[in-house]
C-alpha cells in the first residue's frame, strides 16, 4: 500500500503543489489547512443530532466510485480544532483509499451550530458521533453496515465512549487520545485531588451566577499569543500547531479564541468510558511514545475487553505529532484496520 506525500499548507511561503494540480481558483476555495488532494471529490454537508444541534462536515468520496457503495468513517477532532485541520487530512488520507469519510465539527464549534458557542459536553459531543453515523447510515454512496469512527486527542474519548454505545458503529479508531473527563476533573496525571476539585467547582459555579447577571460567557485561559520558553514541552507542541501556518485556522478555538470557562463543569462531574470494557467492536489505539498524554491511552486501552483490541505506541512521536506529521501517523495501519473489520 502507498500513500502519496500530502504537503501541509504555507501562509508564508509558497505552496509547492507536486502531482495534485490545483490551479488558482481550486486554492483560493479551499479553506483547509492541508493541500487537496486529486483522487478523491469534497462537499459540503450538515445534519441534526438528538438534541437539534445542526452540525456541519465535509465528505470526502473517492472519484470514479460515485455510484457504488462503500464503507464508511465519520472522523472528528481533537478537542477544539475544526474540520479543516487534523480531522480532515484523516478523512482526506482515508477516502484515497476508497472509504467514504465525513470529517465534522462538533456541536457548538467550527461551521456547526448551537448557543453558546465554544461549548464542548461529554454527552452531546458523544451524541455528534451518533448523529454522523446516522447521516452515513442514509447516504446512498454508505453501506450502513460498514460504518466506524476515528476520534483524535479529545474526540479520541468520546468515539470510545459513542463505541459503547451505538452498536451500528462497526470499528473505531482513537488517535493520541484524551480523556477530557478525567483531565477536567483530576488534572494531568490525576494530580488534582478532592479538596482542590472542591475549591474548583466552587469558582466555576460562582463564574455561572456571574455570567447569568452580565448576559455574557466568561472564557477560559486559552494558548499563549506569543511563548516566552519557559511553558512546558505539550504547551510548546500545541503552539507549534495551532499557532503556525502550519495548522493554523481561524474558525478554530485552539487557534483563535477560548472556550467558555463554565464549559468544563459538565466534563468534571460526567466521566466518560464507564462502560468502555463492554465494547465488542474492533478498537484500535494509537498514541506516540513520547507523548504526554500517553497514560489516557494506555489505561483506556487496559479497561477494554476481548481479543480484536489494539495499542499501537508510534516510536519518537508526541502528541501533536499525529494531528498531522505524514511520517508518524500510521495511516497504512489505520486503513489496514478499516478494510479488515468494515467487510
Amino acid at each position: 500500500m502507498r500513500f502519496r506525500k500530502t504537503y501541509l499548507i504555507s501562509l508564508v511561503l509558497p505552496l509547492v503543489l507536486g502531482g495534485c494540480g490545483m490551479n488558482s481558483i481550486e486554492k483560493q476555495n479551499w479553506d483547509k489547512v492541508f493541500v487537496k488532494s486529486d483522487k478523491v471529490e469534497v462537499k459540503k454537508v450538515s445534519f441534526k443530532n438528538r438534541y437539534g444541534v445542526t452540525l456541519v462536515g465535509d465528505l470526502y468520496i473517492p472519484k470514479n466510485k460515485s455510484g457504488e457503495k462503500m464503507p464508511s468513517v465519520a472522523i472528528s477532532g481533537p478537542f477544539g480544532a475544526v474540520k479543516e485541520q487534523s480531522s480532515g487530512l484523516y478523512a482526506q488520507t482515508i477516502a484515497e483509499n476508497g472509504f467514504v469519510t465525513l470529517a465534522f465539527d462538533p456541536s457548538y464549534t467550527g461551521e456547526s451550530g448551537g448557543e453558546p458557542r465554544n461549548v464542548a459536553s461529554p454527552d452531546i459531543n458523544t451524541e455528534d458521533f451518533g448523529a454522523a453515523v446516522d447521516f452515513l447510515s442514509n447516504h446512498p454512496n454508505v453501506d450502513h453496515e460498514k460504518i466506524g469512527i476515528l476520534g483524535i486527542c479529545g474526540f479520541g474519548g468520546f468515539a470510545l465512549n459513542a463505541a459503547a454505545i451505538d452498536t451500528r458503529i462497526k470499528a473505531t479508531v482513537a488517535s493520541t487520545m484524551y480523556d477530557m473527563t478525567r483531565v477536567s476533573a483530576r488534572g494531568y496525571n490525576d494530580s488534582v485531588d478532592k479538596n482542590a476539585r472542591y475549591e474548583m467547582k466552587q469558582k466555576l459555579n460562582t463564574q455561572r451566577t456571574d455570567d447569568f447577571k452580565n448576559g455574557t460567557y466568561a472564557k477560559a485561559p486559552g494558548l499563549p499569543e506569543k511563548l516566552t520558553g519557559t511553558e512546558p514541552q505539550f504547551i510548546k507542541d500545541y503552539f507549534g500547531y495551532y499557532k503556525t501556518p502550519r495548522g493554523f485556522h481561524s474558525r478554530s478555538i485552539n487557534s483563535n479564541g477560548n472556550w467558555n470557562t463554565t464549559s468544563s463543569l459538565s466534563m468534571i462531574n460526567m466521566p466518560i468510558l464507564s462502560y468502555s470494557d463492554e465494547i465488542r467492536s474492533p478498537v484500535l489505539m494509537i498514541h506516540g511514545e513520547k507523548a504526554h498524554s500517553r497514560y489516557f491511552s494506555e489505561d483506556a486501552f487496559k479497561k477494554l475487553k476481548g481479543s480484536n483490541k489494539e495499542l499501537l505506541i508510534v516510536k519518537d512521536a508526541n502528541h501533536v505529532d499525529l494531528y498531522d506529521n505524514l511520517e508518524k501517523i500510521p495511516f497504512e495501519k489505520i486503513v489496514e484496520f478499516f478494510r479488515n473489520n468494515l467487510k
